[in-house]
């Protein structure tokens, strides 16, 4: 353990989970839990809940579950002992370092600092003689020195070597700078500068940290854009490139742009609340992300192909979400040849100002109205058989809406688009929705149709060989972590009874803590689980234990244990596939009985 057991009680102890996750999830208080929308998936209803007599959290949309210090793992991207460290600093509490997780925080430390000392390097070079043909270009691009310093562009030389040598003067060594990702090795060995002679982008978190960079050339060579690779203190998927300054917006939406240019030029525009993920489509950890400053977002990509595939994935990842989400479509312009081009943020404010921005903000398109816009533009509207391709494809689309209303407006809209009779087009959805209903029914069927499989962990790599002996153990460690006093001094079990490894490490763990005088918690296994691990053990703790009788319960999982264990043990037959094979025999002679007597009534 990489900390003391006896510190980590304290730290839960003051950490109330409550507080804690109702920092960033808005909860309403339904029974002996609270419940709120998830902050790990998109959701319109809360599904999240959260238990302050277990002092647990768990979604039971998408499954993640555990302690205090998983929550702020999970929702600020840190390890485990950096997540310690979050909490003890919320709370005052001293953190009692090992020396070999002191180094590995010294280590994350040490590339946080290479990254800000690198920040104020690139910085120093745009306003050298040097960095000339960067301002240059900032120049051309009516990019103001203020928001230049806002933003704390810098300047990258045309040079193999000017950052290296300048960090290593500092003390930081080639093995830092490889692992910060601002240098890459070369096939003899030796290692140069990644960022040369471009326009540096420093990536600030929303705690303040230099996390990574982002670097575009001066003119129209490729690639257009070069961006930090992941390293153990930047992921790409969980951050936005200036949500640090957006996130103070008073603007009451977000505008996600594709380009970090865009984003500039947006704030210099006075639109404050601009991000821009970082080379990579939006995921929904940065939706996640964005759901702590926003509930409305807007969708501002460039107005060309890849443009448009990018706005239509955003909003598959947004359908259904708890997040009001518009798309505004950036018109084209004339070129000086007559012909009609393409642009972006950056083109448009320039172009035309930032008063037909606002006026093209306002008067965004919704979601659903941008598909149907999308959709009715792949189709010859005038011809016959291109109108029901149309209609077949549209209704499919607006089938998948979940509210009715929403779907009967729509419906008429786009009965219009087509000039088919608002009837006509309402069948047909109805048609399509029912064809959805029907494969979700058949999805459901198929799963009733296999129990056992709905028994299993969703990972594979969990997954139990034998059902009936798992179902058993789940059962015990419930009930040690209900009620420790109906066991007996000495283990009932050993490890190796287990038939889910996973399972018999839980145990093991938390009979271990009773060993040591404390109580048996769930939250004490975050320091050795996995995200994946600690969401299926509280999905665990989350089935219903009868408290009547429960020191024959526990003798009953025993023995199921013991025997499935001797099974085992004597090479017998498997006891999944029985298991399986019995549940369904089962389940099908109960509907065939059922529906013998729906016949003869």
């Amino acid at each position: 353990m990489p900390f003391p057991q006896s510190f980590l009680d304290e730290l839960t102890a003051r950490c109330d989970i409550v507080d804690v996750v109702g920092s960033y999830v808005h909860l309403t208080k339904k029974g002996a839990n609270l419940f709120g929308l998830c902050p790990f998936h998109s959701e319109k209803t809360g599904s999240f809940s959260v238990s302050p007599d277990k002092q647990i959290y768990y979604c039971f949309g998408c499954k993640r579950g555990g302690g205090v210090v998983n929550f702020i793992m999970e929702e600020e991207n840190l390890s485990f002992p950096d997540a310690v460290r979050f909490l003890a600093k919320r709370v005052n509490l001293e953190v009692p370092e090992e020396d070999g997780d002191r180094e590995a925080g010294r280590r994350r430390q040490r590339l946080l600092d290479l990254n800000r000392e690198a920040a104020r390097f690139y910085y120093r070079m745009l306003q050298q003689p040097e960095g000339r043909a960067v301002q240059d270009y900032l120049d051309r691009r009516q990019i103001r020195k203020a928001t230049a310093v806002n933003f704390g562009l810098g300047a990258s030389l045309d040079r193999w070597d000017a950052l290296i040598t300048a960090m290593t003067r500092k003390g930081y060594t080639k093995a830092e700078l490889l692992s910060a990702g601002l240098a890459v090795q070369s096939k003899n060995g030796g290692i140069y500068d990644k960022f040369r002679s471009r326009l540096m982008f420093p990536v600030i978190d929303v705690r303040g940290d230099v996390v990574a960079f982002g670097g575009r050339v001066l003119d129209k060579s490729e690639p257009k854009y070069m961006n930090s690779s992941e390293t153990p203190v930047y992921s790409k998927r969980r951050e936005l490139y200036a949500l640090n300054l957006a996130k103070k917006s008073k603007r009451p939406n977000i505008i996600l742009c594709e380009g970090n240019i865009d984003v500039v030029t947006l704030h210099q525009a006075g639109f404050d609340n601009a991000v821009a993920s970082m080379g990579t489509a939006l995921t929904q950890e940065q939706t996640r992300l964005l759901s702590r400053y926003t509930k409305e977002l807007v969708l501002c990509y460039d107005n060309d192909n890849a443009g448009k595939v990018a706005t239509e994935r955003a909003l598959q990842i947004l359908n259904n979400s708890e997040f009001s989400v518009r798309v505004l479509q950036l018109p084209n312009r004339r070129m000086e040849d007559g012909t009609m081009g393409k642009q972006d943020a950056d083109d448009f404010i320039k172009n035309f100002g930032s008063g037909a921005f606002e006026r093209l903000l306002s008067g965004s398109e919704n979601g659903v109205e941008f598909r149907l816009a999308q959709t009715a533009g792949k189709y010859d509207l005038t011809d016959d058989r291109q109108r029901l391709a149309y209609a077949e494809e549209v209704s499919a689309l607006l089938a998948g809406l979940e509210s009715p209303v929403e779907r009967d407006i729509y419906t008429v809209r786009a009965a219009e688009a087509a000039k088919l009779t608002p009837e006509a087009m309402k069948l047909e959805v109805q048609r399509a929705f029912k064809r959805r209903l029907g494969r979700e029914k058949r999805t459901q069927e198929r799963r009733d149709l296999n129990p056992a499989a709905e028994l299993q962990p969703r990972e594979r790599a969990m997954h139990y060989t034998n059902v009936r002996s798992a179902m058993a153990e789940e059962g015990v460690i419930r009930l040690l972590l209900l009620d420790d006093s109906l066991f007996p001094p000495a283990p009932p079990l050993r490890e190796e009874d287990f038939s889910s490894p996973l399972l018999g490490r839980v145990f093991s763990r938390l009979w271990e803590q009773r060993a040591q005088g404390g109580v048996p918690r769930l939250t004490a296994l975050a320091a050795v689980l996995t995200g994946q691990e600690m969401s299926h053990i509280t999905s665990v703790c989350q089935k219903p234990e009868s408290a009547a009788n429960r020191p024959q319960a526990l003798a009953d999982y025993i023995a199921v244990i013991r025997r499935e264990a001797e099974k085992r043990a004597g090479a017998g037959a498997d006891p999944l596939a029985a298991v399986t094979e019995k549940i369904r025999e089962q389940k099908l002679n109960k509907q065939k009985h059922n529906d013998g007597g729906t016949q003869h009534g």
